[in-house]
């Protein structure tokens, strides 16, 4: 629907170019983990740098946000502080009480700090130069602005093990990589 408006493209002829670019490697498209009703679409980095195609450059100051602000939005904040060296904070649409364990102990695994970070609440009208949600429960909830990004990245405290926290920065990394 969000890509429908955007473009200005009837569903049905939007779902057409979005078979042509899954076909072809481009794209990959997922069911919402939040409402389980949506369907997300997501650019397949490998084939467009094997193109030479570039996204876009690093945004200035980032807000990341996510449902409880314990784990996701606060690596994703620490990954752009210590990969780019610009500004980034992180906020929740439901705040946990703290960080979640696994977070910590995977920041400090990946050489990042996180022992003062607190959940927070997500203000109204809080913004950056860019704002990321990074989960679909958030992403749903919220009214995005045109420029707002949205990663959609598993929770890791979901499955709560090392692994998935650890997949959460190596996603992370790789994401703000195509930003540098």
């Amino acid at each position: 629907m969000e890509l429908a408006e955007a473009f200005g493209l009837a569903s049905n002829l939007l779902a057409h170019h979005l078979d042509v670019l899954q076909e072809a490697g481009l794209i990959e498209r997922f069911v919402s983990a939040g409402d389980r009703r949506r369907r997300y679409v997501r650019l397949v980095r490998g084939p467009l740098a094997d193109l030479g195609i570039t996204t876009a450059g690093a945004a200035g100051s980032v807000l990341f946000v996510c449902s409880h602000n314990s784990a996701r939005s606060q690596l994703a904040a620490a990954v752009y502080r210590d990969r780019t060296g610009n500004l980034a904070s992180s906020a929740g649409t439901h705040p946990a009480e703290r960080v979640h364990p696994g977070a910590i102990a995977a920041a400090r695994r990946a050489d990042l700090d996180l022992s003062d970070a607190t959940p927070r609440l997500l203000q109204p009208g809080e913004s950056a130069d860019r704002v990321v949600t990074v989960c679909d429960r958030a992403h749903e909830e919220l009214r995005p602005g045109a420029d707002w990004w949205h990663w959609s990245i598993p929770d890791p405290v979901d499955d709560g093990t090392p692994d998935a926290f650890d997949a959460v920065i190596a996603d992370l990394d790789s994401r703000i990589a195509t930003l540098t």
